[in-house]
């Protein structure tokens, strides 16, 4: 598979379901970093790989001018509701993360919430992030941690799947401070690392393994690639394990999700990238 395709897919991947539902059960991620980047009135920021606004949003109410850029323009009708409903302007826009289509040292502030990870190529995306960022300009990222229940999930789902092509890195690694770091050499960004969890509830764990095979693209679309062939049931009864190691004694579930949050300054000095 060549890298158009991959990315073909994945905008189709992410099309599929509704993420809009899922992405509720985060909105507090996307406030949490908005907050802690110190995002102010007037700043032009940009957030990568935005989905339905989780991070757009909250940074528009600050008086900031927000771009919006995702490779699933599929997503924007319901970004833009949400936009519409908190009374803000955004400015939604078709993009990659590995090829942004913004002019160098364009933005104050470039945010990411579960989105950037999502790349094949973490490399070219963490160099677009810092491409576009301007001298003294901040950065904020929220990825799920390898070692978190929904490191756990993308591991249950994906030991299933064909592997991916060489060129694809595990999206999880985001999540990784020491991969990050790596990822922002000689960027000029000075970079801070603090963990963080949101807390999903649910009634029970049926009830869990439904919502996410029925709205969450990714499982959508394994799901549509394994069942044809009879192996979706192993793959469901893994989720089914997953969870159940969260159960409580009433049989609802209730799990703590725990991202890395990146965070860091792009210094004056910094050659372009």
């Amino acid at each position: 598979m060549d890298v158009a395709t991959f990315k073909q897919n994945n905008r189709s991947m992410w099309a599929a379901g509704n993420y809009d539902i899922v992405a509720e059960r985060i909105l507090s991620v996307g406030k949490r970093l908005v907050s802690r980047v110190g995002v102010r009135q007037g700043e032009e920021v940009l957030d990568v790989a935005c989905g339905t606004g989780n991070a757009t949003i909250p940074a528009a109410r600050t008086g900031a001018r927000v771009v919006g850029a995702d490779l699933t323009p599929e997503l924007f009708d319901a970004a833009r509701r949400h936009a519409a409903d908190a009374g803000v302007e955004i400015d939604w826009v078709e993009g990659d993360a590995e090829a942004l289509p913004f002019e160098d040292e364009s933005f104050d502030v470039v945010l990411s919430t579960f989105g950037c990870m999502f790349a094949p190529r973490h490399d070219l995306a963490a160099r677009e992030i810092a491409r576009v960022l301007r001298p003294d300009g901040r950065v904020g990222v929220a990825s799920w941690t390898p070692e978190g229940v929904i490191g756990d999930f993308f591991g249950a789902v994906g030991a299933h799947l064909p592997p991916p092509p060489s060129f694809a890195s595990p999206p999880i690694m985001w999540g990784n401070p020491d991969h990050v770091r790596s990822l922002f050499a000689d960027t000029g960004l000075e970079l801070a690392f603090e963990l963080n969890c949101v807390e999903f509830q649910f009634d029970s764990v049926p009830e869990a393994v439904d919502f996410y095979e029925t709205n969450f693209g990714p499982l959508v679309k394994a799901r549509e690639l394994l069942e044809p062939q009879g192996l979706w049931g192993a793959a469901h009864r893994d989720l089914v394990a997953l969870y159940e190691e969260h159960e409580g004694d009433d049989g609802s579930l209730t799990f703590a999700g725990e991202y890395l949050v990146t965070t860091g300054r792009k210094t004056e000095g910094a050659a372009r990238v």
